[in-house]
């Protein structure tokens, strides 16, 4: 007997992305992440990220952003 299992989608703290986690297209440090309403999560680039939002969000995915991140990045840099 196989039993399926689902991870649940991350909450709170759990839900922010870190320099571990990849863009699914080029491997570049994610900002996004695209969960499926079937559950299946995406995660992107700033880059890739504008590229699939328009038809990722229409299929009904739920879009947590974190690009605001780069913004402050480069406000420290200066």
């Amino acid at each position: 007997m196989t039993t399926a299992t689902t991870e649940a989608a991350p909450t709170g703290a759990q839900n922010e992305l870190t320099g571990l986690d990849r863009c699914d297209s080029c491997g570049a440090q994610a900002y996004v992440r695209a969960t499926m309403p079937a559950g299946g999560v995406l995660l992107f680039c700033a880059h890739h990220a504008t590229k699939h939002r328009d038809k990722l969000t229409g299929l009904g995915a739920e879009w947590h952003d974190e690009t605001a991140k780069l913004h402050a990045a480069n406000d420290r840099s200066i």
